[in-house]
């Protein structure tokens, strides 16, 4: 596995090494001693796994409370994932990075606690699988406006192509979102 940290440094992209033949394709998606080492000493205690069509945006959801770090990667189809940092105290609070995750890359990426997540879906259909490490939590869950000029996300799909859950049309604002 090749740990690559980003442009927020504690978001990680995480590419596999896979093995192909003409059988099909074998990969480790997680070993939890690297893990440790390249992105912190987390347990996880929750497996999520969702199907999307195109254009649906998930999102920019976060526990306050109870804050959960997730490990993502796509199965079938392409998103496009965000975190946005929501640490007050951190070089790069405010700051968002984005990144291509698919079934074809098969890459994955680390979101630690403290950062609204969302994703948007490019292809067809697609199937997204994350581990959290604390609950889901509703009475404890907050959304962060998808297209809040402040955050100044550049999601590669056309507005009026997203389609978005009551909830996430009602996202807070990131002057009104509660922070870290």
């Amino acid at each position: 596995m090749e740990y690559k940290k980003l442009s927020i440094p504690d978001v990680v992209l995480m590419t596999p090494k896979v093995f192909e033949d003409e059988r099909g394709f074998f990969m480790e998606t997680f070993r939890e001693v690297d893990f440790k080492k390249y992105c912190g000493n987390y347990h996880f205690v929750q497996d999520n796994h969702s199907s999307s069509s195109y254009g649906i945006l998930r999102g920019l959801h976060y526990q306050h409370e109870k804050p959960q770090g997730k490990l993502i990667r796509v199965v079938r189809g392409e998103v496009f994932d965000v975190a946005v940092d929501m640490r007050v105290d951190s070089s790069t609070y405010g700051h968002w990075i984005g990144e291509y995750l698919s079934e074809e890359n098969k890459r994955m990426l680390w979101v630690p606690p403290g950062f609204a997540h969302g994703f948007v879906v490019l292809s067809e259909q697609a199937e997204f699988v994350y581990k959290c490490t604390d609950v889901y939590n509703p009475g404890d869950e907050y959304s962060l406006l998808w297209n809040d000029e402040h955050v100044g996300i550049e999601w590669p799909i056309a507005t009026n192509d997203v389609v978005l859950s009551n909830k996430d049309e009602e996202g807070l604002s990131f002057s009104e979102a509660p922070k870290f």
